[in-house]
This record gives C-alpha cells, sequence and structure tokens, in this order.
C-alpha cells in the first residue's frame, strides 16, 4: 500500500479534517440545540410542536460529525485523546448527560398527552446542559491542561474557572442564536416574528459575549494572545474582527426585514470567524499549548490507511446528509409527524 505520508503532511491533514468536523457539528448540532435553549419561551405548545417538528428530520444525524471528530481524534492522535479525555472528563460526561437527556425528551415529548410539560422541561434543560459544557470544554483547552510526560498531569476540576463560565454562557448564546434563525426559515406568522425578535436580542448579547471572552483571555494571560500584535500574525487576524462587525451589521439590519435565509447564513459565517481565531490562536497544537499535531500523531501508515476511509466515507456522509435537508425543506408544522 502507497504510504501517503512520503508526499503529504498526514498529521496536519488530519487536524485539518478533525477541525472540519467539529465546526460542522457546532453548526448542525448548534442550531437544534438552540431551538432546545429557546424551547420553553415559544408562547404554546403548539408552538413548541413546530420547534420540535422543525429538527426532528435531523437533530440525531446532525450527531453523526460529534462522532466523526471524536473518533477522529482517537485514531489520528491517541496520545492527544487521551490527555484531553482525561483531563475534561467530567465536562465531557455532563454534555453526554444532557444529549441524552435531550434525545429521550424528544422521543417521549411525541407520545406524552397529559405530562408533556415534564418532556419539554428535560429538553430544554439537556440543550442547555449540553451547550454550557461545550463551552467550558473550549475555554478548558483554550486555557491550555497541564501535561507532563504525554500525560494528564492537572486536576479533574481543573477546567471549573470563571472564564469557563463566561465561555459556556457564550456558547448558549450563540446556539440560542443559531436556533432562532433556524426558526426564521422554518416558520412563520406568530413564531416567525417570535424568532427575529429573539435572533435581534442574541445577537447583541453575542456581541457582548464575544468581546468579554476576547478582553478576558488577554488579560488573564491565555498563552494564545502572547503572539495576537506580533507581525505576521496581527496581519492574519486583524481582519477577523472587522468581519465580524460588517457580519454584525448586516445581521442587524436582515433581521429587521423580510430575509429568512440569509440570518441563517450569516451566524454561520459569524461563527467561522470565531473558529478561525480559534484555530490560528492554537496552532499548530493539538493539545494547546503543550503537543503539537505531529507529536501527538499516530504511525504514519495508520494516518495513510484511515485517510482512504475518509476519503471515501465523508462524500457519502456530505451527500446524504444534503439530500435529508432538501428533502425536508419548507416550514414545519404543529402536527406529531415524528
Amino acid at each position: 500500500m502507497m504510504n501517503f505520508g512520503d508526499v503529504l503532511d498526514l498529521p496536519l491533514i488530519w487536524g485539518g479534517l478533525i477541525a472540519l468536523a467539529v465546526f460542522v457539528y457546532v453548526l448542525l448540532d448548534g442550531f437544534d440545540l438552540g431551538c432546545g435553549i429557546l424551547f420553553p419561551f415559544a408562547g404554546s405548545d403548539k408552538n413548541r410542536s413546530r420547534i420540535m417538528n422543525s429538527i426532528a428530520p435531523f437533530w440525531d444525524g446532525n450527531e453523526t460529525w460529534l462522532v466523526l471528530g471524536g473518533g477522529g481524534l482517537f485514531a489520528a492522535f491517541p496520545a492527544a485523546y487521551g490527555i484531553i479525555m482525561t483531563g475534561l472528563y467530567l465536562p465531557v460526561t455532563f454534555m453526554l448527560f444532557g444529549l441524552i437527556l435531550r434525545g429521550v425528551a424528544f422521543e417521549f415529548r411525541f407520545k406524552a398527552e397529559q405530562r408533556r410539560y415534564i418532556w419539554d422541561v428535560c429538553f430544554h434543560i439537556g440543550s442547555v446542559v449540553a451547550a454550557f459544557m461545550q463551552g467550558v470544554m473550549l475555554a478548558a483547552l483554550v486555557q491550555g491542561l497541564e501535561v507532563k510526560d504525554r500525560l494528564f498531569a492537572g486536576g479533574q476540576f481543573d477546567w471549573l474557572t470563571p472564564f469557563a463560565f463566561v465561555c459556556g454562557i457564550a456558547m448558549i448564546i450563540g446556539y440560542a442564536l443559531l436556533g432562532a434563525t433556524w426558526l426564521i426559515i422554518k416558520s412563520e406568522d406568530k413564531l416567525q416574528n417570535w424568532a427575529r425578535k429573539v435572533a435581534y436580542r442574541m445577537l447583541i448579547a453575542l456581541m457582548v459575549a464575544m468581546a468579554v471572552v476576547t478582553v478576558s483571555m488577554f488579560f488573564l494571560g491565555v498563552e494564545a494572545t502572547t503572539h495576537w500584535f506580533e507581525l505576521p500574525t496581527l496581519l492574519y487576524l486583524a481582519p477577523i474582527p472587522l468581519i465580524a462587525i460588517a457580519l454584525f451589521y448586516f445581521m442587524r439590519k436582515d433581521l429587521h426585514g423580510e430575509h429568512e435565509y440569509r440570518p441563517f447564513l450569516l451566524t454561520i459565517l459569524l461563527f467561522l470567524m470565531g473558529y478561525i481565531g480559534i484555530c490560528s490562536a492554537v496552532f499548530p497544537y493539538i493539545v494547546p499549548y503543550a503537543m503539537t499535531m505531529h507529536e501527538a500523531a499516530a504511525a504514519d501508515t495508520s494516518l495513510s490507511f484511515m485517510l482512504i476511509g475518509a476519503a471515501i466515507m465523508l462524500p457519502i456522509i456530505l451527500s446524504y446528509t444534503a439530500y435529508g435537508y432538501y428533502v425536508f425543506k419548507g416550514k414545519s408544522t404543529h402536527e406529531h409527524l415524528y
């Protein structure tokens, strides 16, 4: 079998594939987590049913990308997987409990008659917990994990910091914005008007949250910020806040207009700007700031073999995902179709 490691930078390619899988997961599962975050405030049982029906064909398939990102990390960077999972064992567990609670509530709500409110609350709590813990894990990684001799050397509660709490709240706000702009696409009349108002409020809140997170990183002395104002890093990063400001401006206008798809697409671009900023800040580390992608990578023969499988499966996953969204396009109703 041909060894692609002779001609390709396999650790870098696999780092890019895992980063892509995580970003797609954040977008796709982000909007249905956002719908769960907004769920109790929709005003009526019919509106809540419309919200749930809008994500019913997609929510479990969206989590494919979480499995792909985690499985890719385990296979391509086993040393990094061991460190990250050990250091973030508790928030990962809490996140999974949130996702499980959300999934159970999703199934039971459609069957419940008299006590549907219980599953409404569970759906909301599961979504909030999962979103918050994802923000906490992001904060812990950005701050860096304590590593010694290629093993996690910190405590099980090192992730529990004020900065992690701020990032968890910011993630909830960001997902709520994704969910609200998704509902603009999938709803109409009163529910759509409500979604526009909520999206506008979440947009303002996200502007504040992103500013607070950025300033916190700088004043906490996070290692990722040490090169922000040095050349050539400054040239790479300077356009990101300018583009983000422009996106905020156009979204603000669209939310007061009649555009349905554009607010969601602009929100995706806003997430992309933040994601590019994070990735560029921690590059080339896979475990910030202790282990680079090349130091943590599996053998080139393993990476080569897996790359063949990824080249086959990724187009298939993208194709059936796109087809699913195409088939279930259009507005959602309150009828129980799931």
